[in-house]
C-alpha cells in the first residue's frame, strides 16, 4: 500500500501526545497586538489541548502522529 502524506499545514499546527490528545497554541497572537490588552496577550501564552470533537480530523492530517 502507498504511504499517506501528513498535511503540512496540521505538522506545524499539533503536536501528538502519548495519550493520544493533541496539544495546540492560541489563535490571534500573531500581530494586530497593539489594540489586545496586556491581560488578553497574557491569557494566549502557552498551549492547550485540542478539543475531543476535533481529535478524529487531525488523527486523519496526521496518520502517522
Amino acid at each position: 500500500m502507498p504511504k499517506i502524506k501528513t498535511k503540512s499545514s496540521a505538522k506545524k499546527r499539533f503536536k501528538a501526545l502519548g495519550g493520544g490528545g493533541f496539544k495546540r497554541s492560541f489563535a490571534m497572537k500573531r500581530h494586530i497586538l497593539t489594540k489586545k490588552t496586556t491581560k488578553n496577550k497574557r491569557q494566549l501564552r502557552g498551549t492547550t489541548m485540542v478539543d475531543k470533537r476535533d481529535v478524529a480530523s487531525i488523527n486523519k492530517m496526521m496518520p502517522y502522529a
